[in-house]
């Protein structure tokens, strides 16, 4: 099954290239994860976002689109990337979730993908089953 690992963090928690190598531990642990999980056949994908800041956000009402600057919803805490899986169980997905380094100090998000019946996957062009 297919879980969703998202990765929350406070927004501006990353550390920054002056932080006296933080940055480049942290991005090794990333490293380290992704190559975990690639060894382990779960990777699907994975990326980490720019910050709320970069974020537009689209809405239809009425018929008109309405665009915005910045992101759906103001909160303490902030999507900052993801990683697509695929693991046995929950239980598995958690294991790998808590490895993810922002779990240290952000929360990790999981959430089964949900898989459309086949008739509505062709239907949507989309081609999952």
């Amino acid at each position: 099954m297919q879980y969703l690992l998202l990765i929350y963090l406070p927004e501006g928690a990353a550390p920054s290239a002056a932080s006296d190598g933080a940055m480049a531990t942290e991005l090794g642990d990333y490293a380290a994860f992704t190559a975990e999980s690639r060894r382990r056949g779960q990777f699907i994908a994975g990326e980490a976002l720019e910050p709320t800041s970069t974020a537009t956000s689209v809405r239809i009402r009425d018929g008109q689109t309405i665009v915005t600057d910045g992101p759906f919803a103001e909160t303490k805490e902030a999507l900052g990337g993801f990683y697509l899986l695929e693991c046995h169980d929950l239980d598995e997905a958690i294991e790998m979730a808590a490895k993810i380094p922002a779990a240290r100090r952000g929360t990790i998000e999981i959430r089964p993908i949900w898989v459309l019946p086949p008739a509505y996957a062709m239907a949507s062009g989309s081609g999952a089953s």
